[in-house]
């Protein structure tokens, strides 16, 4: 039944008491299940943003629903002060599938990546190693000083520095760049081998060879953020592994939490003795109940996930060739990998996104003209073509715009 609460009314009463920070999509959120949102009107929309890559599994998915209650009626809370077993369980099922050799806790995403940077700070300063760590534009690694430090984005960074010293953005893709400034003093490279804030774009295997084999000249550190690629997104389980290339920490958050906060930073071996114990910690990293929830999800990507993230994928990525190819003055490109896809607009992709919204589908807009499709990875080739009739009615609207616009004198 629709809620007795009215979209305006909850938009007026926010207003009066959260500080304005978000762009928010129009729409209050009475219950969700699967790839599909219902608003309090009773309006159904498709969600073909999963959270920004959080639910994973769709909403409501019933072994994460079932973890997390079992986990409830045991504790919720005890702090990281004692031993608990759903922390253990979670990290010995992520270091059995990825081989790493440890976890670290965090929150989110942005948690991750701060230990990270704590880490090989501590590893180079242990090795004579003070030098730059070096990021790279479109890269998104959060909000805190530590992620902003190693972006470039004017918006979440003017008037709020200064930032943390040595760290140099560099120009991503660029193999001359990196090695212009990689030294034997660099401490650490990181970046996203798919990068999604920053429009869908991937890491070109010439850039990646040029990583590699500046690692074994100079003998820096490489930390891959796997937040919103990894747990199954491109149909690996980490977006790098495409590369035949080993980082040596791995930041994730997002889907392995199945929808509460949890981030992890997974290390190689040779950095298990950096940190001695009491120099790094959280109240909160490795919450059971968050943890219970990363058992489930990690249980339902083995049920075919990865498997139908590959046909899906193929599937998506053939329909947006096609969609592409029916518009070329209004589609650039098409993005991405598995169910990690971006269409690359001629124009700002906020028209398109309002359009689809409109028709019951719910995508994002990122780096100005990309529009971003992350859909659950359960999502059907029935739910698909819902989305992709409401697309090809959006730009076809916009294309007629667009020949409107330039035959019409200034």
């Amino acid at each position: 039944m629709p809620s007795q609460t009215t979209t305006a009314e909850l938009i007026e009463r926010e207003q009066r008491v959260l500080y304005p920070i978000y762009r928010r999509i129009p729409i209050a959120i009475a219950r969700a299940e699967g790839c599909w949102i219902e608003d309090v009107e009773g309006r159904r929309y498709l969600d073909m943003i999963s959270g920004i890559g959080v639910n994973a599994l769709g909403h409501g998915h019933r072994r994460i629903i079932e973890a997390i209650t079992g986990q409830a009626n045991r504790y919720l809370h005890v702090s990281n002060l004692f031993y608990q077993e759903p922390q253990i369980l979670l990290a010995e099922r992520l270091c059995q599938r990825t081989g790493y050799a440890a976890v670290v806790y965090a929150n989110s995403g942005a948690e991750a990546w701060e230990a990270a940077l704590k880490l090989v700070r501590r590893w180079g300063h242990l090795h004579g190693k003070h030098g730059k760590v070096l990021t790279f534009t479109g890269g998104f690694h959060g909000r805190t000083y530590g992620a902003l430090s190693g972006m470039e984005k004017p918006l979440y960074k003017d008037g709020m520095g200064p930032f943390l010293p040595q760290m140099q953005v560099l120009p991503y893709n660029d193999p001359d760049a990196l090695e212009a400034a990689a030294d034997a003093t660099t401490v650490a490279v990181g970046l996203e081998f798919l990068q999604g804030e920053g429009g869908i774009v991937e890491a070109q295997p010439a850039f990646i060879e040029r990583l590699a084999a500046l690692r074994k000249r100079y003998g820096f550190l490489v930390i891959a953020d796997e937040v919103q690629s990894g747990c199954g997104r491109t149909g690996d389980f980490f977006a790098f592994e495409r590369y035949g290339f080993r980082p040596d920490i791995v930041t994730m958050a997002k889907a392995i939490g199945g929808g509460l906060p949890l981030g992890a930073v997974l290390v190689a071996e040779h950095l298990l003795g950096v940190w001695q114990r009491g120099q790094h910690g959280t109240t909160f990293g490795g919450n059971p109940l968050a943890c219970a929830a990363g058992l489930a999800v990690l249980d339902a990507l083995d049920e075919g996930v990865f498997e139908h993230v590959r046909t899906m994928g193929a599937l998506i990525r053939h329909r947006l060739e096609r969609v592409a190819s029916t518009f070329p003055t209004l589609v650039r490109s098409v993005r991405g990998r598995g169910l990690m896809a971006g269409l690359e607009l001629s124009e700002d992709a906020s028209a398109v996104r309002d359009g689809l919204l409109e028709r019951g589908v719910i995508a994002n807009a990122t780096a100005t003209t990309v529009l971003r499709l992350l859909p659950p990875l359960i999502i059907t080739a029935e739910e698909w073509a819902f989305a992709e009739e409401a697309l090809s009615a959006v730009l076809a609207e916009r294309a007629m715009a667009q020949a409107v616009a330039a035959t019409t004198p200034s």
